[in-house]
């Protein structure tokens, strides 16, 4: 079984490297016929045109667009992802520092999400038609109208300026306190890891506002996939037999309906994993959160290629590491899929 489980594995990856040599190619592309002179912009409103001349010379830039595409390709075989002229430093380390504060927040937010919306889901199945299925499809229309940035801003406004239960959103820590050593860059589980529990709340007080601003964002898609699931098991013959055979509605529910209901649901929340972790921008720069979809930001305002670049790749490898781990777990939840497989 496990020598089945790794070729499935081998497998998988085989079939991802196609795509992302696709991902390298359009991002080189996409980058250089973007608007905006990097040379310009780092030389100054008040530079010469031999002083742009001379950066360009200097970044490569002046070089035919094939070549560059070739130095690229060589500085990515040698796990070189370029340097950020913005702040100076390796791109992968910028990617290594910030990657762990963009996880942190979307996982926080996507298990706020999930212990909503799952139990919202299955009871909306279950209750079909009464007030809590009602209230499941204004929750999933809700979080599906309201912009993210706008949540983001309204709870700040209730939750930060009117009531004061929430800190300034000005990152992951107070400036009176200092990031805890690194174990996993999460700065909830190293501050337990390291048994400061006045850090774990401070690290909690600045977090829970925007994981809940995620966590709305992304109720939606997990609620509607969840009760959509459940109607479809519901209904179908052996569950009638469960039910006739004189089983507890609740071991109907969860033991036979629900986990015949998980792989549609899995699917949804890998989806919206992937989704919140590269499209949390706004929520990022909404609470001044030091992630890796701000960086991107800044760094396509600036015409910095190399971070752009280095994003979307990160994002493309995460993206199929993330399709991976839900084919194995495909087949944890569901033996038939494995079996096939």
């Amino acid at each position: 079984m496990e020598v089945r489980v790794l070729k499935q594995i081998v497998r998988r990856l085989g079939t991802a490297v196609p795509s992302l040599i696709g991902v390298v190619i359009v991002t080189f592309l996409l980058t250089r016929v973007l608007p905006g002179d990097t040379a310009a912009y780092f030389a100054g409103p008040a530079a010469t045109p031999q002083a742009i001349a001379e950066i360009k010379t200097k970044l490569g830039l002046d070089q035919p667009l094939f070549v560059q595409f070739l130095a690229y390709v060589k500085d990515l075989a040698t796990g070189n992802l370029g340097m950020s002229l913005t702040t100076g430093q390796p791109v992968f380390e910028d990617i290594r520092a910030r990657l762990p504060a963009s996880a942190e927040l979307t996982l926080l937010g996507l298990i706020l999400s999930v212990a909503v919306s799952v139990p919202l889901g299955i009871l909306a199945a279950v209750r079909q038609g009464s007030w809590i299925d009602h209230l499941c499809r204004v929750v999933a229309t809700a979080g599906v109208s309201l912009p993210v940035f706008f949540t983001g801003l309204l709870l700040v406004y209730v939750f930060y300026y009117k009531l004061g239960w929430a800190p300034a959103p000005m990152g992951r820590l107070d400036f009176i306190y200092s990031a805890p050593d690194t174990v996993t860059g999460f700065y909830l589980i190293d501050s337990l890891l390291a048994g400061d529990f006045e850090l774990f709340r401070a690290a909690w007080s600045q977090i829970w506002l925007p994981a809940v601003t995620l966590a709305i964002f992304s109720l939606a898609p997990i609620a509607r996939m969840t009760r959509a699931s459940m109607l479809s098991v519901l209904a179908s013959d052996f569950v009638r037999t469960a039910r006739a055979s004189g089983l507890k509605p609740s071991k109907v529910v969860m033991g036979y309906a629900f986990r015949n209901a998980l792989l549609p649901v899995i699917t949804t929340l890998g989806m919206v994993f992937s989704f919140l972790l590269g499209a949390n921008v706004l929520v990022e720069k909404v609470f001044a959160w030091p992630g890796i979809g701000s960086y991107a930001i800044e760094a396509l305002i600036t015409s910095d290629y190399a971070p752009v670049q280095g994003f979307v790749l990160a994002m493309a490898i995460l993206y199929v590491l993330l399709n991976l781990a839900i084919d194995i777990l495909y087949g944890l939840v569901d033996p038939r899929v494995r079996i096939e497989a």
